[in-house]
């Protein structure tokens, strides 16, 4: 069946990203203000077909005003999260330059959608999805070029702290998959 050719109601959006979380699983209380999708490190994306779902991991680009005890005495800076995009649709990838900065933009469709737009240097991403995002794995860790990237991580969930001490390995499909 062929996608009908309407033109959208495209309104750009005033809200905050975080005001479309359906849980913040604990980001305001670790922010009093939770920081924009702007200027943050994409460090990956996962495509899942089931929902289908684009999984964005990202570094926010301020650390938390409130961190948890632990983190502060490990003298932590970096706060990464995964971010669920559900329903996604019309998916278009250009480019790719791993460690540059990237904004996150909304545009609110017809139907509780959302046109998404992750740009960067080097990097266009557009889909659409769902008007109601999630969010989970969120760890703390110190970010220094000498230390690799996953050692020495603190989570937040008590699942993920049980079960990890470091950044997963990419086949691990409990943390990279779901939220």
């Amino acid at each position: 069946m062929a996608k009908s050719q309407e033109p959208r109601s495209t309104i750009i959006m005033t809200d905050h990203w975080a005001d479309l979380l359906t849980t913040k699983r604990g980001l305001d209380t670790l922010y009093d203000a939770v920081p924009p999708l702007e200027s943050v490190r994409l460090r990956s994306f996962h495509l899942s077909w089931r929902g289908p779902t684009i999984i964005a991991r990202v570094d926010l680009p301020t650390y938390p005003d409130n961190p948890l005890r632990e983190w502060f005495e490990r003298d932590h800076d970096t706060l990464q999260i995964h971010v669920q995009f559900l329903a996604m649709d019309e998916l278009i990838v250009r480019g790719w330059i791993p460690s540059s900065a990237v904004d996150f933009s909304f545009s609110r469709l017809d139907r509780r959608r959302l046109l998404t737009r992750i740009t960067g240097a080097g990097l266009e991403v557009s889909f659409t999805c769902s008007d109601s995002l999630g969010v989970g794995h969120i760890s703390s860790f110190r970010s220094l070029a000498s230390r690799p990237e996953g050692e020495g991580r603190s989570f937040l969930q008590p699942l993920d702290a049980r079960r990890f001490s470091a950044l997963p390995e990419t086949f691990e499909s409990t943390y990279y998959e779901r939220v």
